[in-house]
């Protein structure tokens, strides 16, 4: 009996999915600005590969689907690096003292 490779690559992905929510949701919250960290550093490997593929292909065609998937990465992997970085920034502000006022 012959699994056709569509589904049982769909249910590879189905299962990353339930796992990486359970993953993620069991994090505590001291590891998790260390954790945004690390996913900025793997975005900015997915960056690497999405200029590649932008680039890819002939130069007189630019709207082949591997250059509009490219700028596609590189667009949403843009916007995770930055928005993790503003995340991670606000969350060690959170744990900085306050300084209390003299009077």
């Amino acid at each position: 009996m012959d699994i056709d490779p569509f589904i049982f690559r769909f249910s590879i992905f189905i299962l990353s999915i339930f796992i990486g929510y359970y993953v993620v949701w069991s994090v505590t919250p001291s590891l998790h600005t260390p954790l945004m960290s690390v996913t900025n550093a793997i975005s900015s490997v997915i960056i690497v590969g999405a200029i590649i593929a932008a680039l890819a292909g002939k130069s007189e065609n630019v709207f082949d689907t591997a250059n509009i998937f490219g700028f596609l990465a590189i667009i949403l992997a843009a916007v995770n690096i930055f928005g993790g970085f503003l995340v991670t920034q606000r969350m060690l502000a959170m744990y900085k003292k306050k300084k209390k006022d003299k009077k």
